[in-house]
């Protein structure tokens, strides 16, 4: 038996990967925790699971929010200094002492929460990184000077939290490397020998609330627009669109839609406004997605073989939504410009072509045969057997 130690950041995108990955690696006899947030982590991995507390910086704090028209490297600049840099430095001492009481075999950390990769290499413990989104290994590539402002901020993370010696990217183990996703959607590429496609971490996840289930009218195709959980405050506008889109044919489409800040209203009668909804079990009756082309929902929806309208805003959400897109799953509109008709024609197309629905099968058989939680959960457990370091506490 080997314990696991995951390291979120408190993202609910980010730590739901995780969930499926634990489940499995519980049912072969490992023991599992968690290093975050326990407020946001609890109610996505259950009340019974170990999560070691860290400090992170207040998310209702108006300085974190990004202005809706931050783009490109402003807007990945303003995510790192205001948040990922704090962030970091919050969980420090969390995930140290998390690393000392449960004294993982293994640490995982996310992506975003690099603080995880830096005090592993620290206290000499083997680690991996769970990459919820493909885009890392291309995004920047075309960016030579953000790419290098990156590293200098990393590296004056590595000497205040970190061992100022080391080298490994804490954005990327040099041991394993997780991905969620496959080669089918991301594309050609030259990747590490570390990476690993293991497909969505699809797996049950609590449910705190109950969904109207009968109010969908299986004679209409049903369609799920969703921004995720991180978008509110620039998406109201956009989803207001997207009902009136779907209300124009209410005919023949019904839409559910997610709107985690309640902005929207004066919505028709085929048109659902929900706070949040059971996510996966809704894809299952879609016939169509609408979302900003976040890894987590467009790796589900096409895991469902459900064909897509992505919307991106920012960050990697436009290498995504070009997955996508070259992948021929799906329409690519523009956030900020698509009308209530863009929106509509979008729709339409995705819907009644069925090339779309053909190639998001075909990339859904491609995201199911990596594997998923019980792959991830073999390369981790093959981690520890090969490590070179047992741990130093």
């Amino acid at each position: 038996m080997s314990r696991f130690l995951f390291v979120v950041p408190p993202l609910v995108g980010h730590i739901n990967p995780t969930v499926g990955v634990a489940a499995e690696l519980t049912r072969r006899g490992h023991q599992v925790a968690w290093a975050g947030v326990p407020e946001v982590v609890e109610p996505l991995v259950g009340e019974q699971a170990a999560v070691h507390r860290c400090a992170a910086p207040p998310l209702n704090d108006p300085a974190l929010l990004r202005p809706p028209s931050l783009r490109g490297p402003a807007a990945l600049k303003f995510l790192w200094e205001r948040f990922l840099v704090p962030l970091a430095e919050a969980m420090a001492p969390g995930i140290r002492s998390a690393v000392r009481e449960f004294r993982p075999d293994v640490l995982i950390a996310d992506q975003q929460a690099v603080a995880g990769g830096l005090v592993a290499e620290q206290l000499g413990v083997a680690w991996a990184t769970s990459a919820t989104t493909s885009a890392g290994f291309t995004a920047l590539a075309d960016l030579p000077k953000v790419e290098e402002w990156i590293a200098e901020v990393l590296q004056g993370l590595r000497r205040r939290i970190g061992d100022p010696a080391g080298t490994v990217d804490p954005r990327l183990s040099d041991r394993l490397v997780l991905t969620f996703s496959s080669r089918e959607l991301v594309g050609p590429g030259n990747f590490g020998g570390q990476v690993r496609f293991v497909g969505p971490s699809v797996s049950s996840r609590p449910v705190t609330s109950g969904f109207p289930w009968e109010w969908l009218d299986p004679g209409l195709a049903t369609v799920l627009v969703t921004l995720g959980t991180a978008n509110g405050e620039a998406g109201g506008d956009f989803l207001t669109r997207c009902a009136e889109a779907v209300g124009a044919r209410s005919d023949r489409m019904q839409a559910v839609v997610v709107d985690p800040s309640g902005t929207v209203s004066g919505t028709g009668e085929r048109v659902l406004v929900r706070r949040g909804v059971p996510q996966l079990a809704l894809l299952e009756r879609c016939d169509a997605v609408i979302c900003h082309a976040g890894h987590n929902t467009v790796c589900e929806a096409l895991w469902h073989g459900r064909p897509l309208v992505v919307a991106p805003i920012r960050d990697d959400q436009p290498t995504i939504a070009g997955q996508v897109v070259d992948a021929g799953a799906g329409v690519r509109v523009r956030f900020n410009r698509a009308t209530a008709d863009h929106l509509g024609t979008a729709l339409d197309t995705v819907l009644d072509e069925p090339g779309f629905r053909a190639a998001a099968v075909r990339v859904g058989r491609s995201l199911r045969a990596s594997g998923g939680p019980a792959v991830a959960a073999v390369h981790l457990e093959q981690l520890v057997r090969s490590r070179a370091l047992s741990g130093r506490f």
